[in-house]
């Protein structure tokens, strides 16, 4: 097993993103699909993948795919595949999740038994028993069916990785952080640049981009499940040490926060504080029409309220107006919005261009402003 297949889920249209990531890593692209890549790995990669990847929602360790237009193929197809080379005698396994589309079986629980029965099946002749204890390792199944093409794999990831261990406290309309991460890195914004964020909530932008200026990897603070027959807590320490490693704390960044709500500033700098960035991030209390800046070419993204609330909606006009008065006056800056508001090129103009993403299952775009170059300095 030196070499393995990885899936990583992501939010759908910012594959390309997570592809990016990958790549960095050092590691080789099988196959990018509708809100999933597909890289190839060693075992090492699975620790990797689940601590340096921003983006990704979960890393899946892909153990077989094949076809299956009935219970009967769903079950020979999942009895084939080589379980005992995964599972030990006393592992705890059971299918977590399974979901369909565009495909003949759609039973979520159907195919969760099937699956578990199959696996039983073989591990039974296999391991020579009657009965498995589970009392080990635990061991999550998850099955993926798109136009009756089964895909089966071990979550290597468990709380999903967009739970970075930092945000205790969130906004009505938080955006999560893997979606945060993909955003800012579709942007030319780099740490040296100024950022603002004039609805901050509860900070994920911006805590987002003092970790990616930092070099600190998201999943270095997290716990992960090992397990003793091929991922021992070795492979984990080693990945966890080389982030350490990797984090320049000497960085300095003008990141900003405003929000009306002060009880969201006070959430924004405590989820600030536990992420280890406070000291790089001013949290500010202010409306979106008082956003002013004395310096050129920085940057602005933003999570405006949508009028997904009906008290919202009344107020949407007057708020998209100012903010585009705002974004007026840095007329050198680059602005980038994800909203759903259908109405928002009628008040912030036609955008350089714009991209459809999705905010857990609101459909939004993100809308790109792009300001002027800054001029390049002298040596």
């Amino acid at each position: 097993m030196n070499t393995v297949e990885l899936i990583a889920p992501c939010h759908f249209g910012l594959e390309a993103v997570l592809k990016r990531e990958i790549l960095d890593l050092g590691y080789e692209i099988v196959k990018v699909e509708d809100g999933r890549v597909t890289f190839r790995t060693d075992l090492e990669g699975i620790a990797r993948s689940n601590i340096f990847l921003r983006t990704a929602e979960r890393i899946l360790l892909k153990i077989g795919s094949f076809k299956a237009y009935t219970f009967d193929d769903l079950f020979e197809g999942t009895k084939k595949l080589p379980w005992e080379d995964y599972i030990p005698e006393n592992g705890r396994f059971w299918v977590k999740k399974a979901s369909t589309a565009k495909s003949k079986l759609f039973s979520a629980p159907d195919i969760q038994s099937i699956v578990k029965k199959a696996m039983v099946d073989r591990m039974k002749s296999k391991y020579k028993v009657s009965w498995f204890n589970e009392d080990g390792d635990d061991y999550p199944v998850r099955v993926f069916i798109l136009k009756d093409q089964v895909t089966i794999s071990l979550d290597t990831t468990g709380t999903p990785l967009h739970k970075r261990g930092y945000r205790k406290l969130v906004s009505e309309a938080p955006i999560r952080e893997t979606l945060a991460a993909a955003l800012l890195m579709l942007t030319p914004w780099h740490k040296d640049r100024i950022l603002v964020d004039p609805f901050c909530g509860s900070g994920t932008f911006l805590i987002e981009a003092a970790m990616m200026g930092l070099n600190m990897a998201p999943g270095m603070n997290r716990s992960f499940e090992h397990w003793s027959n091929f991922l021992p807590k070795k492979v984990w320490y080693d990945a966890i040490d080389e982030a350490n490693d990797l984090v320049n704390y000497d960085v300095e960044m003008d990141l900003q926060g405003y929000d009306k709500d002060p009880r969201m500033l006070k959430i924004a700098r405590a989820n600030a504080q536990d992420a280890e960035v406070d000291h790089l991030i001013h949290f500010q209390q202010r409306e979106v029409k008082d956003l002013r800046h004395p310096k050129p070419y920085g940057f602005v993204i933003a999570n405006p309220p949508y009028g997904e609330r009906l008290e919202d909606q009344e107020t949407l006009p007057q708020l998209y107006t100012e903010m585009k008065e705002a974004f007026d006056r840095l007329d050198t800056w680059s602005k980038y919005v994800i909203t759903s508001y259908e109405d928002t090129e009628k008040y912030l103009g036609k955008p350089t261009k714009k991209r459809k993403v999705y905010n857990g299952m609101i459909r939004g775009e993100f809308y790109q402003y792009l300001g002027p170059k800054p001029p390049r300095r002298r040596k």
